[in-house]
């Protein structure tokens, strides 16, 4: 009560540079996804017999491997997200930040949801592919199927093992950006500026 519609656009605007930074830093370096359990990247469900048979038969090792490798192409591909995030931001209307500020702990992060999930996707996509061919993902992947498929009464589908990552690496950078934003809520000590604690004051 009793902010303007520009402080309060300046504190939100703040609040999710912050937050996007943060949340950059933590994801985009190496086991920013492989050493945080939240989000870590596991093989996905429709792999599991795959995983399973592949494990039973001693290959757990470089089933191990292509999780590291999956994990590795989503921290290399996080920093993209940063000036899609600082893009968002800038676009952001006062009457945005006023309803996003009155919003629940995480409602800028879903704002921020809706509106770069598909320029994240396009951004996120050629990083992903490169790496995991650059860390030899996809080439060990190939080279499991095969062996999958050697397995008396195995048969392994089609599965866009890059397209998963990049679904994967966006949910856990969302997942850390709540994270960011609840703290700058909720947590007066994350509130690092004298405009975030006006503005945030409860």
């Amino acid at each position: 009560a009793g902010l303007s519609d520009a402080k309060i656009g300046a504190g939100l605007k703040e609040a999710l540079q912050v937050a996007t930074e943060k949340t950059v830093s933590l994801t985009g370096k190496t086991d920013g996804y492989f050493a945080n359990q939240v989000i870590k990247i596991l093989m996905p469900e429709k792999l599991r017999s795959f995983e399973t048979g592949l494990r039973a038969v001693g290959y757990g090792g470089q089933i191990d491997e292509l999780v590291l490798g999956m994990n590795r192409a989503a921290e290399r591909a996080a920093p993209q997200a940063k000036q899609i995030f600082f893009d968002a931001i800038g676009e952001m209307s006062f009457d945005d930040a006023r309803k996003l500020l009155n919003g629940g702990d995480t409602a800028a992060t879903e704002y921020f949801r809706s509106k770069t999930t598909p320029r994240l996707t396009t951004a996120f996509r050629p990083v992903v592919e490169r790496s995991m061919s650059q860390v030899g993902v996809s080439r060990q992947y190939k080279d499991l199927v095969g062996r999958f498929d050697s397995i008396p009464f195995a048969k392994s589908q089609a599965f866009d093992l890059d397209g998963y990552v990049v679904d994967k690496g966006l949910g856990g950078l969302f997942t850390v950006l709540g994270e960011q934003e609840k703290q700058i809520r909720t947590n007066p000590t994350a509130r690092a500026t004298d405009l975030l604690k006006e503005v945030f004051k409860r």
